[in-house]
């Protein structure tokens, strides 16, 4: 791509407002969605809840290493031709990047999260259900991490741990959970955080 001048940085607030808008949106519709076409293959809930949420977290880690390697060959090429420091320079690729949203090959990095999860020896192996049916599902979460690792500082997701303590401060309990248990038996969606906050908690089912 030609070097062009980018866009200055402007809007960056509403456009972060929009990216976690998106987010919740997903929590209520793709996520929804993904579950009842989970139930047609598998009868446990559980197990359907689990895939999702594996679904979220491998689409970000694809999305954020697929930015990484479109964040290195922008800013080798306007490197060339820009005049100022570093930390403009990299402002200057993270606006880039934001304009030009078909740098990034969304189809590669929803086959790398379908072969990912199709070698996950937690879920069910690729003879009983290929993950390709909630495709939609990752390619969305795809597309929304890329565009959050533009933001400054970036959005991302906490990564959890089965049986860690329940934090209020990070999860809602879903409403089969045991309300008295302190323990997380497995998590449903993974909370948003920017630079160590929680933006918006994520969803866990508490058991003793």
């Amino acid at each position: 791509r030609p070097c062009t001048p980018p866009r200055i940085r402007r809007g960056s607030a509403s456009h972060r407002a929009c990216l976690i808008a998106r987010y919740n949106f997903i929590y209520a519709k793709e996520r929804l969605e993904a579950e009842c076409i989970l139930r047609r293959y598998v009868c446990n809930l559980e197990t359907v809840q689990r895939i999702v949420y594996i679904a979220c977290v491998e689409s970000f880690r694809a999305a954020k290493m697929a930015f990484w390697r479109v964040k290195i060959n922008v800013k080798d090429t306007l490197g060339i031709c820009f005049r100022g420091g570093p930390t403009s320079l990299e402002v200057a690729v993270l606006d880039y990047i934001a304009c030009h949203k078909d740098l990034y090959d969304v189809c590669c990095s929803v086959h790398e999260v379908v072969c990912c999860m199709n070698r996950n020896p937690k879920l069910p192996c690729p003879g009983e259900l290929d993950f390709v049916v909630i495709s939609n599902l990752i390619r969305e979460v795809c597309c929304l991490a890329y565009s959050m690792q533009t933001l400054i500082p970036p959005l991302d997701i906490a990564y959890g741990v089965d049986g860690e303590c329940f934090n209020r401060n990070m999860y809602y309990r879903s409403f089969d959970s045991d309300f008295a248990a302190p323990f997380v038996a497995y998590h449903v969606w993974p909370p948003l955080v920017e630079d160590g906050t929680v933006i918006v908690k994520g969803e866990v089912v508490t058991k003793k």
